[in-house]
Formats: structure tokens, C-alpha cells, sequence
């Protein structure tokens, strides 16, 4: 039952509190560690293999890292959790990036910056919000229903080894000219964890909208991402609103031509913000609950 207890007492201080600026986090700890092994490792002959084994050897290390912190110290189980869960933090940006753009499309693009991965200096105001948005979708996956996945299938070592998987990923996963080789394992590895939890939030996302029978459409328009996983929670909102995600985008200067998610090429409004927030607090609640009576089954089996 412990871990039930962990698991409330974690979710609701990512309520209550988000990620504060002035508590020192892991995911940091985690991304100067691959910044380190990026900067002397990512140059030279056999950069794939030399990105496979940091990659492999950094999961190996966090998950080590959490046995050690489940068997030696489970009481702060809760704390564990608490800096795994990041829904608090993306919906708090994503407003902002919504607040910022209808101040001025400068402050938009800036503010937008702060979540997204993609070059946001010539963002229409549009595009802002959509970006926006897309990121809400996407990172319901990744920073609440993957890590509260594996979570319950391999306990605190599962939860905190994801979240360096998927910051190893929003780091170094990319198909530039820097990244392709020394990423790729990285990116590989993500996209086998983020497998089921992907289509599993978008599943969750339908049914806190109340509109299961978007599950075709976000069946056949999930598959049209360029990522495997990623399409899936961004073509859920998209059905939600009932509006058009991807395109175009430019990533450290290179263009990446992504297919579009969605026919309906409406402008977003404030509107669309609050009714995806919503959405996303449901789809949450609705995993803790999965969660708590998985835990709760093998707890008591």
C-alpha cells in the first residue's frame, strides 16, 4: 500500500506546486549528464555506437539509482514521483504561451520557446498557439501517462529510468547533422517506451472529452506524424477541437516538412486552451485511478 501512498502524495504536490524554480530537480542532473557525454563523446568515427552506449549506460545507472532509493529509502517514494510528474508545469507554460501571444506576437514567440523544440522566431501568432497546443498533447504522454506507466509496471526504477529515457530523446534524439548518429539509439529507445503509454493517452484524452468515437480518427491520423508515438495524443486533441496540427517546422535550422494531423485549419482562441487543459486534467485523473487499482491488485495478490 505504500506505493498508493507515494503515488497520491506525489500527484497532488505536482498539483499543488508544479516543478518550483528554486528546487533543484533530477531531469537537470540527467541533462547535464548527457550534455557532458554529448560535448566529448559526440565527435570523431563510430558516433552511433558511442551514443548507444551512453544512452544504454545512463538508463542502466538511473534505474540503479532507483532500486537503490526504492529498497534503501522508501519513504521518499513520494518525492520520486513528485519530480516525475510534470503536468502541473506544462499547463501553467502553456497558458502563459497563450497569455504572451495575446499581448504581443515577440513575447509569444519567446514564451512559446520555452516548451517546444522547433525554431520560433518567424511563428505566426497562429502557429504559437498551435505549437502550443500540439506540445499540451504530446507531453500528456510523456510527462504524466508514460511516466505513471511505467510506474506501475516497473515501480520507482521504471518510473525514474523513463525520464531519463525521454530526456536523452528531447535532447539528442534528433535527425539533424549533429544528432543523427550519436541520437539515434537515444531516439530508438524512446520510441519503444513511449509505445503503449502514447496510445494509451490518446485513448484517455477521447474519453475525458466524452467523445469516444473519435478513436478511428485518431487512429488513421496518429499514423500520419512522423514520430510513431506522438501523432497519436496530438491527433486525439486535434478530434477534441476539431482542428489541424503539424506542418511545417524548422528545427535547428534544417526545415522538416510533417504531415498534417486534422482537415479543420481554424484559428485557436483562449477558448481552445482551457477546453485542452481540461481535457488533459481528466485524462490524468483517469491514469492515477487506473494506476491506484493496478497497485492496488498486485499489492493485494
Amino acid at each position: 500500500m505504500t506505493n498508493i501512498v507515494s503515488l497520491f502524495v506525489g500527484w497532488v504536490l505536482d498539483l499543488l506546486f508544479g516543478d518550483p524554480v528554486w528546487l533543484p530537480h533530477p531531469i537537470v542532473w540527467f541533462g547535464k549528464a548527457i550534455a557532458f557525454c554529448e560535448r566529448h563523446l559526440n565527435k570523431g568515427n563510430h558516433r552511433k555506437l558511442k551514443g548507444a552506449f551512453v544512452a544504454v549506460g545512463l538508463i542502466a545507472v538511473t534505474f540503479a539509482a532507483g532500486l537503490a532509493i526504492d529498497c534503501q529509502l522508501p519513504v521518499i517514494n513520494f518525492v520520486v514521483v513528485f519530480f516525475c510528474l510534470a503536468g502541473t508545469t506544462l499547463i501553467r507554460e502553456v497558458r502563459e504561451v497563450f497569455l504572451a501571444v495575446d499581448r504581443s506576437l515577440e513575447e509569444g514567440r519567446t514564451q512559446v520557446a520555452r516548451i517546444v523544440g522547433r525554431d520560433t522566431s518567424e511563428l505566426s501568432a497562429q502557429e504559437v498557439r498551435t505549437a502550443a497546443l500540439e506540445t499540451l498533447a504530446e507531453n500528456l504522454s510523456d510527462g504524466v501517462i508514460a511516466p505513471l506507466f511505467w510506474l506501475a509496471l516497473l515501480g520507482i526504477p521504471g518510473m525514474l529510468a523513463y525520464k531519463m529515457v525521454n530526456t536523452l530523446d528531447s535532447m539528442i534524439g534528433y535527425r539533424t547533422e549533429r544528432y543523427r548518429d550519436f541520437g539515434c539509439w537515444a531516439a530508438h529507445i524512446d520510441d519503444v517506451a513511449n509505445y503503449i503509454p502514447a496510445r494509451l493517452t490518446s485513448l484517455l484524452m477521447v474519453l475525458a472529452a466524452g467523445k469516444p468515437q473519435l478513436a478511428a480518427f485518431v487512429w488513421k491520423n496518429g499514423r500520419r506524424h512522423a514520430s510513431p508515438n506522438s501523432g497519436y495524443p496530438e491527433a486525439a486533441l486535434a478530434g477534441i477541437l476539431d482542428c489541424r496540427f503539424g506542418g511545417p517546422h524548422y528545427y535547428f535550422g534544417q526545415l522538416f516538412d510533417k504531415p498534417y494531423i486534422g482537415e479543420n485549419d481554424r484559428l485557436l482562441t483562449t477558448a481552445d486552451m482551457k477546453k485542452a487543459v481540461q481535457v488533459n486534467r481528466t485524462a490524468e485523473l483517469l491514469m492515477m485511478v487506473l494506476v491506484a487499482l493496478w497497485l492496488y491488485y498486485v499489492n493485494c495478490a
